[in-house]
């Protein structure tokens, strides 16, 4: 018991910029040991950001330190698989959209099954895309207009085939009558940015934490958002709805997920701790300044949203033949 107290002021110290959340009562079952999020991708990006965020509070509030293990690759499958065989009831995991929606689909050969093989905690963070465009091409409706003229000559860059970058620009193209730029996928962000700017790709759904900078810099242009209104993460921009683009409304987001087996007390440990930290202006602060939105939710919200989201993104996998090699 000492020693759990002793482990329970140590993660407290270790954040001494946070608030006291609530600490564990010395009684709980669990946690036992410390906690390991999995993380699918490097340190720095999104999901990363997202684990780090919650870290450190978690910690507070459960009385034992939480440990974030950077595992990428395979776009994020590789941790998300390492999660769902985990066993020892203190493995969590942080995941983006397509873990737990489009991969069953992309990738028939997927271990694991997002529907049967984890427990849903909650939801992290959201944020729209936003659709760039070189600062030398038309703006707004007229941008679709020369889109259409231009057909299958024009490009748009993604993060990669399968990504929501690139699941979206195809749901644009089927919501756009007579888009067909065509498909071409970079390895990240970076490498999209450089495209668009020396004119080899003409558009691109991207995050606003990457595309802001280049548009306040004058190198790209928004086009809209992918949402039916404004985002407080950008009140400045348009939806792509003002646009004309009728029914397209997407987001890219990360959740907080553990094995199917996660015990219930885990659960109820994890999610009671999770309510008061997404609601803390620090965290949020935190996660708004890196162009995301905090976002918790309870079990049953993050397993609708994966629901509608899976409909909505199989849905144009199978409409326009999409495969991965």
């Amino acid at each position: 018991m000492q020693r759990r107290h002793l482990m329970a002021l140590a993660a407290a110290a270790a954040a001494p910029h946070l608030p006291a959340f609530a600490q564990a009562p010395q009684e709980a079952h669990w946690p036992t040991k410390p906690i390991r999020i999995l993380v699918g991708f490097p340190g720095g990006s999104t999901p990363d950001m997202s684990a780090r965020a919650i870290a450190e509070p978690l910690a507070q509030a459960l009385g034992q330190p939480v440990i974030v293990d950077n595992k990428p690759g395979a776009s994020g499958n590789i941790a998300a698989d390492a999660v769902a065989k985990a066993t020892d009831d203190h493995t969590l995991g942080v995941v983006i959209n397509g873990n737990l929606t489009s991969s069953k689909t992309l990738y028939p050969k997927l271990p694991y099954d997002p529907a049967r093989d984890f427990s849903y905690l909650s939801l992290l963070t959201t944020a729209p895309l936003i659709l760039v465009a070189p600062s030398n091409l038309p703006s707004g409706a007229a941008f679709f207009e020369e889109a259409r003229v231009q057909g299958d000559k024009w490009n748009y860059g993604s993060v990669g085939p399968g990504s929501v970058a690139h699941l979206g620009m195809e749901l644009l193209k089927a919501r756009v009558p007579g888009l067909k730029a065509v498909h071409v996928p970079y390895n990240g962000n970076p490498a999209v940015v450089t495209a668009l700017i020396g004119g080899q790709v003409q558009m691109a759904l991207m995050p606003p934490g990457v595309a802001m900078p280049q548009i306040k810099g004058g190198k790209l242009q928004a086009i809209g958002l992918t949402t039916s209104g404004r985002s407080a993460l950008v009140p400045e921009l348009p939806s792509l709805a003002q646009e004309g683009v009728k029914d397209f409304n997407l987001e890219v987001w990360t959740a907080l997920i553990g094995p199917a087996g996660l015990s219930a007390a885990a659960r109820q440990r994890i999610t009671t701790a999770l309510g008061p930290i997404m609601k803390n202006a620090e965290v949020r602060q935190r996660m708004f300044q890196q162009g995301w939105q905090a976002v918790g939710t309870s079990p049953e919200g993050l397993t609708q949203r994966v629901r509608q989201e899976t409909a909505l993104l199989n849905g144009i996998i199978k409409a326009r033949g999409i495969k991965l090699e």
